[in-house]
C-alpha cells in the first residue's frame, strides 16, 4: 500500500537576497496532487554532485558560512562577493529548489495510462528540485528501476551515467579512437573505465593521488597517470602514443592540465617522425571541460601546435542533440546495469537537516573523490 500524500513536505532551497547574503533553509512547501499525466513521488535518495554545488552554493567560500536555528531546520548563511552577486543578479530574491537527480516511490499517479503504470513504482529521474520530501513530475522524466532495486541504487542514475555514455559517444561522432578523462577515480571515473573496457575504447585516466591509481588498477585499468608524480609528463606521453587517444574530457578545468594533456597528445602524434614543420602536426586534438573542481585559470602554454580545440561540454546539450529515441536507448541501458557499469558509491548519508550541517557541507563542497553524499529527505 502505498502511502498518502501530505499536505505539505520539506524542500531544501537556496535564495541570494537583496543585500548580497547566500541563504540556504529548508521550508515546508504544498504538495500538490499530480495532473493527468504526472506522478507525485516520495523521494528517498538524491545524490549531491559537483553540477549541484553552483546553485546551492552560489560560488560562496563555505568556510566563511555560518548555521543558525534549531538542528531540525537549521538556515546557512554567507556573505556573497561583488562580483558574485553581479553574476547571479538574475537569481536575486529567487527561492530556488536544488538537486537535480534522485530516486523514490510514485504514491500517486494521474489519469493517463502513462501515470498510472507507474503507481507504487520505484523510479528515478533527473526532474531538478530533487533535495525534497515530494517531487511531482511529468510521468515521461521518470525511469522504471527494475524490481527490487532500492531507491539509493537509482538516484545517480541520470547525470554520471549518461555523462559516461555521451563521452564515448562524443568520440565517435567525433571521429576519434580514444579517451582521456581526469578525476578519473571519482564514481563517474569508475563508471568510463568500466563501460570503456566493455566497448573495447582505450582510455587514459588521469588522478591526483596514489591511491587512486591503485583504486583504478584494481579495476583493471591498464593506463594510469597521476599527475603530482615527478615522470606524469613521460607517463602521459607514453600512455597517449600507446592509445592514440586525441580527445579528453577534462573535470578539473583550472591550472595547466589541459595544456599537458594537449601538449602530450601532439608529442605522441609527432613521435613517429616525418618532416618538421613550424605549425606542428596536422592531428586534430580536443579537450571539452565539463567540470570545475579547479575553480582558478584554465593556463594554455602553447606547445602543441596548431591543430587542436578547447571547449566546454555540457550533458543536456548533448542529450538534445541524440534526440528523444536515442535518449529513451541510453536510459534504458543505464537501468539494465545500474548494478554492474553504473553502479554509485556513497561514502555518507545524510538528512535534509544534516546537509545543512557544517561538518556535511564541507566535506561535500570539496567534490572530492570518494566522498560523495546521499540525502534521504525522510531521514529522521
Amino acid at each position: 500500500m502505498t502511502p498518502a500524500r501530505p499536505d505539505t513536505g520539506l524542500e531544501l532551497r537556496s535564495l541570494v537576497t537583496p543585500d548580497a547574503t547566500l541563504e540556504l533553509s529548508l521550508l515546508q512547501v504544498p504538495v500538490a496532487g499530480p495532473e493527468a499525466n504526472e506522478v507525485l513521488i516520495r523521494v528517498e535518495a538524491a545524490p549531491i554532485n559537483p553540477s549541484d554545488l553552483a546553485l546551492l552554493f552560489a560560488g560562496i567560500d563555505v568556510s566563511t558560512a555560518t548555521v543558525a536555528g534549531p538542528a531540525d531546520s537549521p538556515v546557512v548563511t554567507a556573505a556573497l562577493s561583488p562580483a558574485a552577486v553581479r553574476a547571479l543578479a538574475a537569481r536575486v530574491g529567487a527561492s530556488l529548489p536544488v538537486g537535480n537527480e534522485g530516486a523514490g516511490t510514485v504514491i500517486e499517479a494521474g489519469s493517463s495510462p502513462t501515470a498510472q503504470a507507474l503507481l507504487g513504482k520505484t523510479v528515478a529521474l533527473a526532474g531538478g528540485g530533487m533535495y525534497a520530501q515530494y517531487r511531482c513530475v511529468d510521468a515521461s522524466l521518470c525511469l522504471e528501476l527494475p524490481d527490487g532495486t532500492p531507491a539509493s541504487a537509482g538516484a545517480s542514475s541520470f547525470v554520471n551515467p549518461l555523462t559516461a555514455l555521451g563521452m564515448v559517444e562524443t568520440m565517435r561522432r567525433e571521429g576519434h579512437s580514444a579517451l582521456v578523462h581526469t578525476a578519473a577515480a571519482s564514481n563517474l571515473g569508475q563508471m568510463l573505465h568500466k563501460l570503456c573496457l566493455a566497448e573495447d575504447v582505450p582510455l587514459v585516466n588521469i588522478v591526483r593521488k596514489p591511491e587512486q591509481e591503485e583504486l583504478l588498477r584494481a579495476l583493471g585499468a591498464v593506463h594510469v597517470c597521476n599527475s603530482t608524480s615527478p615522470s606524469f609528463v613521460d607517463d602521459l606521453i607514453d600512455a597517449l602514443r600507446v592509445t592514440s587517444a586525441t580527445l579528453a574530457f577534462d573535470a578539473i578545468g583550472g591550472g595547466p592540465l589541459a595544456s599537458q594533456i594537449l601538449t602530450g597528445m601532439e608529442a605522441a602524434a609527432t613521435a613517429s617522425g616525418g618532416a618538421y614543420s613550424r605549425y606542428g602536426s596536422t592531428t586534430h586534438k580536443q579537450v571539452y571541460i565539463y567540470g570545475g573542481l579547479d575553480r582558478g585559470p584554465t593556463v594554455l602554454n602553447r606547445s602543441f601546435g596548431m591543430a587542436w580545440g578547447i571547449g566546454g561540454w555540457l550533458l543536456t546539450p548533448f542529450l538534445q542533440s541524440i534526440g528523444a529515441d536515442g535518449f529513451q536507448a541510453l536510459r534504458q541501458r543505464v537501468a539494465a546495469e545500474l548494478a554492474t557499469t553504473f553502479a554509485s558509491t556513497y561514502s555518507k548519508e545524510v538528512s535534509l537537516a544534516e546537509a545543512l550541517q557544517p561538518e556535511a557541507f564541507a566535506a561535500y563542497a570539496l567534490a572530492s573523490t570518494g566522498a560523495k553524499y546521499l540525502i534521504a529527505p525522510h531521514k529522521i
